[in-house]
């Protein structure tokens, strides 16, 4: 290990004490820590235009998923997110992705599944969980929750140790094996591109929220997708959720999911 890794690696460990310096990314993000002591230059613009919650969750309606539907909701997510396009299996970033009901719901598949779920894809992210493990098992903090309930990536202050990834029960994290920047087709300046050695996932468009806007896959979902406050009664969120069965992922783990499924 070279001098400069085993710095760096000190220094995190400093870091995971308490006793390190302000957290880059984090010290920006409405909601943290350092942004309620005055962070100078807040990384995120309009910010009070922001859409807030108590905490913030989704519907994922699989009655109106289609392949194409799906395909559109990740390519709009991924280029507001700058995530690469990589040839290699192996090394692929997904912030959302699709999969067969049987993998997403393995525990409620049976031999008698209703035809329609035969083959449809389940769209996939990551869970947002109001317990989420993968917060408690990051020894430097880069992963932290906020108090809208997201669980966001500080990119800057994550060390690539993936105690996180094998923390997240739903295979909602990557890590970028490879320098990730010649692989984005097309940069989205307003959002930060990642570096080698570094982990990343959803972040329920929190720069998105923080100006006024939906998260990205939301706005081309044509109604596939509902987003709002579940702490609030009154939100359109908690409305369908009262007018449809809908399950969550894995709820037996005790993770408390914020995405719940109509099927």
């Amino acid at each position: 290990m070279d001098n400069s890794r085993r710095s760096f690696l000190k220094f995190a460990g400093i870091s995971a004490l308490g006793l390190g310096g302000v957290s880059t990314l984090g010290s920006l993000m409405p909601g943290s820590a350092a942004a309620a002591e005055g962070a100078s230059e807040p990384y995120f613009k309009d910010t009070e235009k922001a859409l807030s919650a108590d905490r913030w969750g989704m519907v994922v309606d699989t009655r109106k998923l289609t392949r194409s539907l799906c395909e559109k909701m990740v390519a709009a997510c991924h280029k507001a997110h700058n995530v690469p396009d990589l040839e290699n299996e192996r090394h692929t970033i997904k912030w959302l992705w699709t999969d067969g009901f049987e993998h997403v719901f393995p525990m409620k598949h049976d031999e008698y599944l209703v035809e329609r779920l035969h083959g449809l894809p389940i769209l996939s992210l990551c869970n947002q969980c109001n317990n989420p493990p993968c917060v408690q098992a990051c020894p430097t903090k880069a992963t932290f929750q906020r108090e809208d309930g997201i669980v966001m990536m500080d990119f800057h202050r994550c060390i690539g140790c993936r105690f996180c990834m094998a923390a997240c029960p739903y295979g909602s994290r990557n890590f970028n094996f490879r320098d990730p920047r010649p692989f984005i087709k097309a940069e989205n300046p307003d959002f930060p591109t990642r570096m080698k050695g570094v982990v990343e996932k959803c972040n329920f468009c929190a720069e998105r929220l923080a100006e006024g806007k939906m998260p990205a896959c939301v706005e081309v979902s044509e109604g596939a997708l509902i987003f709002g406050d579940l702490e609030d009664p009154t939100s359109e969120i908690r409305n369908v959720l009262r007018e449809n069965y809908a399950i969550r992922r894995k709820q037996n783990l005790g993770t408390n999911p914020s995405i719940y499924y109509i099927i």
